[in-house]
């Protein structure tokens, strides 16, 4: 009877998974128990949303420890310690008595009298049935081995960051490389056009461009290729290291306390030396003549209006979220919709108009044109079909260029100084100008828009009132 009892207790104590005894045990919502770590490696095998690996019924990932099966895995694991000290294994060769004893220091299992000796006389010991598990003792002697499986549970954990750390570089690994081949082709379509649009005969320049555009975007695809091939490398190594600590964390006690140490050292050595993102950006070559075409057409543009405009997502923070996948954290700013804009009082309805921002060292910042529906409806996102904008974000060493409508990453040198803004009302399209560079940043195509349109500014923090004064041929 008592037989049939201790093994249906045991079967309830077992994982599904590994078919070993629960370690940090969790339950799903469908009441399914399974070792944390067993549970999460499962997640590999399922598309999102998860499933039970019992009954397939789908739960959320966010996992508490069940209490009451660790208390009972506890009792287990006295029991199994008890049982494994009694065996000939725990003998003394040299005294002939069990070794009870156990020395931190020098992570080794001892009789009386050899914690006694003169070899481990200073050390700090404790019983062996104490440092294995003190659920219920206080004395600080007896907490060894719990302190260390807690310590092999957190070091589980944070492997386990790294692993979904990895997985989404990995993803970003190549989707970056994706984004970056079809901006290579973009990026020479709409210089070609350029260059035949301006300078008609000098095509030898036009393709000097395009050869080093070529060649700089194959150097930077190669060092993707490399390190995607590393992240994956990287993923390899922390699943199986993340596998050792699972197995560890199925040995007995006094097996525990012998051999943490070493998998700690490997454990966090591994953690240390994570792949770091390739930097993908073209330089801003120069096309000979830009800037001085569009200084015919060169403006004097007053923002006076000014204020701050709420909407139902910061557009900085928006446009963050979507540059730094993964690398972006979520805060509560996220969700804020205001910030700082100015805008001209005039719109702009028909003709060809050139004006320059000068950015000095603004952290983020967006300019542009919008419709003024967009100024009028604050409930409407900046981004929407109604703005063409140029937008700087930050984040920690990173930054991003991106223009919206549609929402598109430009991996082109950030322009320093100022960004020159071209407005071609006959045909409907906007450019972009690295000023310092004469490069061109981005070109939207004819017939982008056909309403009138206002000149739009934003650094996203600071409340002034900018001014941009040039030499006026139209007014």
């Amino acid at each position: 009877m008592e037989s049939d009892i201790s093994q249906a207790f045991q079967k309830e104590l077992t994982c599904f998974i590994c078919l070993n005894c629960l370690t940090d045990p969790v339950t799903t919502s469908c009441g399914h128990s399974f070792c944390r770590a067993c549970l999460q490696l499962s997640w590999e095998d399922f598309q999102p949303p998860v499933q039970c690996p019992m009954c397939r019924e789908q739960y959320q990932k966010e996992l508490r420890t069940n209490i009451v099966l660790k208390k009972l895995v506890t009792i287990v694991r006295q029991a199994s310690l008890m049982k494994d000290l009694s065996s000939e294994e725990q003998k003394c060769v040299t005294h002939e008595d069990t070794k009870r004893i156990f020395c931190p220091e020098n992570r080794l299992f001892l009789c009386e009298l050899c914690s006694n000796s003169h070899e481990h006389r200073g050390h700090r010991h404790c019983p062996i049935e104490a440092a294995a598990e003190d659920e219920m003792v206080t004395d600080v002697s007896e907490r060894t081995c719990k302190l260390e499986r807690d310590r092999l549970l957190k070091q589980m954990a944070s492997l386990w960051e790294k692993v979904q750390e990895n997985q989404e570089n990995l993803e970003a690994e190549n989707r970056i490389r994706n984004l970056w081949t079809y901006y290579l082709t973009f990026r020479e379509e709409m210089i070609r056009t350029e260059y035949r649009k301006l300078h008609p005969l000098l095509c030898e320049e036009e393709e000097k461009h395009i050869e080093s555009m070529r060649n700089e975007g194959q150097c930077v695809l190669e060092k993707l290729r490399t390190s995607e091939a590393m992240v994956m490398q990287k993923s390899k190594e922390l699943r199986e290291m993340y596998q050792e600590l699972m197995a560890m964390s199925q040995e007995p006690y006094v097996v525990l306390l012998q051999r943490l140490e070493d998998v700690f050292r490997r454990s966090e050595s591994i953690q240390l030396s994570m792949p770091q993102p390739i930097k993908t950006e073209l330089n801003a070559l120069l096309i000979t003549g830009l800037t001085e075409s569009y200084n015919q057409f060169q403006v004097l543009i007053i923002f006076d209006n000014l204020a701050m405009l709420h909407y139902k997502m910061n557009l900085f923070n928006a446009m963050r979220r979507l540059s730094f996948r993964p690398h972006h954290k979520d805060t509560p700013e996220d969700s804020v919709g205001c910030y700082l804009a100015s805008w001209r009082s005039q719109s702009f309805i028909s003709g060809k108009y050139y004006w320059e921002i000068v950015l000095k060292d603004s952290w983020d910042w967006a300019v542009g044109v919008c419709k003024d529906s967009c100024l009028r409806n604050r409930d409407q996102l900046i981004e929407s079909e109604v703005a063409f904008l140029l937008v700087y974000v930050k984040e920690g060493n990173h930054y991003s260029l991106l223009t919206t409508h549609p929402v598109f990453q430009h991996y082109i040198e950030k322009p320093l100084g100022r960004v020159g803004v071209f407005l071609d009302c006959e045909e409907g399209c906007l450019s972009f100008v690295n000023v310092a560079k004469s490069s061109l940043i981005h070109k939207y195509p004819p017939g982008t828009f056909s309403y009138p349109v206002w000149p739009f500014f934003s650094n996203g923090q600071t409340a002034v009132q900018y001014q941009v004064i040039f030499k006026s041929s139209l007014l």
